[in-house]
């Protein structure tokens, strides 16, 4: 029979991937690795942290698991440890949502009023029928390593200087990072405050990748 000991060291080893979760920051860099794989000092300046406490954090995220490294030249990058830690993330997210209300009342101080959402299903009928502009609100770079197939790059800081190159006769929809990123809530904003009829997608790109893998590999099937 196994010894009390035994267990308790189980449980000790498995608890090393909740305490890489144990800390805001950490979450912050596991949502930013979500939309792409980064260097230490590209995710030191998109989370506002110095280097020295992002090297941290990565480190303690490698040590569980969740990320993984390699050394390019000088510098080191990381990127999501597979679409298991990226499902494990986006749940937590979502049961914090549901479980917790000062997630919810967090998340619309910093987003600020609501915008009008459209849902997967939805989009993906009306893309079909060619209804509807998709854009891709977030960094450059962000687009470059993933995206909504057809969904055309125009990061939020330059959406009002690009506004010509979008059709008046269709609606916009604009994504983000996911249901916490204020780019798209901004860019809805921007775009009616324009005349232009706008909704924000109510997922971003880490949970549309994930959703549509299955379709995409029964195609090609």
């Amino acid at each position: 029979m196994s010894s009390r000991a035994e267990k308790t060291a189980l449980f000790e080893a498995i608890a090393l991937m909740g305490k890489a979760f144990a800390s805001p920051r950490r979450l912050e860099l596991l949502d930013l690795l979500a939309q792409a794989p980064r260097s230490v000092d590209e995710l030191a300046r998109a989370s506002d942290q110095s280097t020295a406490n992002t090297s941290q954090h990565l480190q303690a995220l490698h040590a569980a698991g969740v990320v993984t490294r390699a050394r390019e030249g000088t510098s080191v990058r990381y990127a999501l440890a597979g679409d298991e830690v990226l499902r494990l993330w986006l749940s937590l997210r979502e049961t914090s949502v549901a479980q917790l209300a000062e997630v919810e009342r967090a998340a619309g101080e910093y987003l600020g009023e609501d915008v009008e959402a459209i849902g997967r299903d939805e989009l993906i009928a009306r893309l079909r029928r060619g209804e509807v502009m998709v854009i891709d609100v977030r960094p450059s770079e962000e687009f470059a390593a993933g995206h909504i197939d057809g969904a055309r790059s125009i990061p939020i800081d330059e959406l009002r200087d690009r506004l010509a190159e979008l059709p008046a006769d269709r609606e916009v929809v604009a994504y983000c990072r996911g249901p916490f990123c204020a780019y798209a809530h901004e860019a809805v904003r921007q775009l009616r405050a324009a005349g232009r009829d706008a909704r924000r997608l109510q997922e971003g790109w880490p949970e549309w990748r994930l959703a549509t893998q299955p379709r995409m590999n029964q195609r090609a099937a």
